[in-house]
């Protein structure tokens, strides 16, 4: 399986060899949020209480999943973030401020 830094370097040479360049920053951010709003109606349809149309029911909510993947590892790379990095720190942080809290939460049991 490939890390994350991995994943950029990939998404990074893909843009070089198939994307020209990559698209500018705000426009990656509303990509992303099409993307989302993809997951989310699948979600909302298949899992919520919404019916699905019958349009909607061969989309691949892993493609879209992926699709959310690959804008966000762009956003990364265009503005110099280390995504492994910032995810370990923030599974650092999760794991050292969640741990109690999640198991003394009775909404949860």
């Amino acid at each position: 399986m490939k890390g994350i830094s991995e994943l950029q370097e990939q998404v990074d040479q893909w843009i070089q060899n198939h994307g020209v360049r990559y698209f500018n920053e705000l426009t990656n951010m509303a990509q992303l949020t099409e993307e989302v709003g993809e997951v989310a109606r699948i979600i909302a349809r298949r899992y919520g209480e919404q019916s699905e149309k019958e349009s909607d029911k061969a989309k691949d909510l892993g493609e879209e999943l992926a699709d959310v993947l690959f804008v966000v590892l762009c956003l990364a790379n265009q503005t110099g973030t280390d995504l492994q990095a910032a995810f370990d720190r923030k599974m650092d942080h999760k794991t050292k401020r969640d741990h109690d809290r999640h198991h003394n939460n009775e909404k949860l049991k």
